[in-house]
């Protein structure tokens, strides 16, 4: 298979401009159509921290995701705790673990987990992913770690994302949980990673600790091939996201889908070809260019994946 396809931001700016002219108006306003971002058998969404920059509260992001016309989406914790408005407890409180227990049991808590699901699958969008980044890091109480998967549970998601322990502590602390809870904590990498590291034992040590893996970041600090290590990680992999990304000899810059090296195209088709059950989610890390927005870049990328699975 031909490694880096040629689709470039140019050639489909036609069909794009089409797309953003209709982004204008706010899709929520047409309540008969819910988004459909699953092109020929693959799932697109977006990681609302593409949307940095703007507000940012529940309903704010629904209404960025009804306009770029997605239907799923990895929601960042910001945005959900902003919702459900979780306890201030302090990690130095010797009761700490247990209040958290507590607040996963709280009926107000809960209510609100299941009015921001109903929000968004009403609106034809489904929480896929919730962001709880610091999930089992070593000052996290017990009960919080808990909290976390409760929520998580609460809104839908079949996954927690959080980033990639190399030493295999976090795997230690929450592989237990995952099982028991059956919900994917699943593992993002920026440039630490390699071909060979999810084969150390110690990190995928369970079989609800998966990857979340970040196919730019890896083109930025690899010279080895995206498609091959989907190929071989595949039945780990849960979630994509999905970036442009140039070499380590082409400055490892982040730019518009079909600028970089990453090989956006093939993956896409690699997912369809051979029926991976793993979202791809739009990261969006490149400039906006001046005149636009991170909305209608979103879309801009949404169009381009459309294009590529066409």
């Amino acid at each position: 298979m031909k490694e880096h396809m040629t689709l470039t931001r140019r050639s489909f700016l036609g069909t794009a401009a089409a797309a953003g002219a209709a982004a204008v108006v706010p899709a929520r306003l047409f309540a008969a159509d819910k988004p459909n971002s699953n092109f020929n058998g693959v799932q697109i969404g977006v990681n609302t921290y593409s949307y940095r920059g703007l507000p940012g509260s529940a309903e704010q992001t629904l209404g960025y995701l009804l306009e770029n016309g997605l239907s799923s989406v990895e929601l960042q914790g910001g945005v959900i705790n902003g919702y459900i408005k979780p306890p201030s407890i302090k990690e130095d409180d010797p009761e700490a673990s247990a209040k958290w227990l507590a607040a996963a049991e709280d009926k107000d808590i809960l209510a609100r987990c299941a009015a921001l699901r109903k929000m968004y699958e009403d609106a034809g969008v489904k929480i896929h992913t919730s962001k709880f980044g610091n999930i089992g890091d070593g000052k996290m109480p017990d009960g919080q770690i808990e909290f976390c998967f409760c929520m998580a549970k609460a809104l839908g998601s079949k996954i927690i994302s959080r980033e990639v322990d190399l030493n295999g502590n976090i795997s230690k602390r929450l592989g237990a949980l995952a099982d028991k809870h059956k919900i994917y904590i699943a593992f993002h990498n920026h440039e630490q990673i390699n071909a060979k590291t999810y084969d150390d034992p110690k990190i995928l040590t369970s079989e609800y600790l998966a990857i979340n893996f970040d196919i730019g970041h890896y083109v930025a600090a690899n010279d080895d091939s995206v498609v091959a290590f989907i190929e071989k990680f595949s039945k780990r992999i849960v979630s994509l996201h999905l970036k442009d990304r140039t070499t380590k000899a082409n400055g490892k810059k982040n730019l518009p889908f079909g600028e970089g090296d990453t090989p956006v195209v093939d993956v896409l088709n690699l997912l369809r070809k051979n029926k991976y059950p793993i979202t791809a989610d739009i990261e969006l890390e490149y400039k906006i260019p001046e005149g636009s927005t991170p909305v209608k870049e979103v879309t801009t990328c949404v169009q381009y994946c459309k294009k590529a699975l066409a």
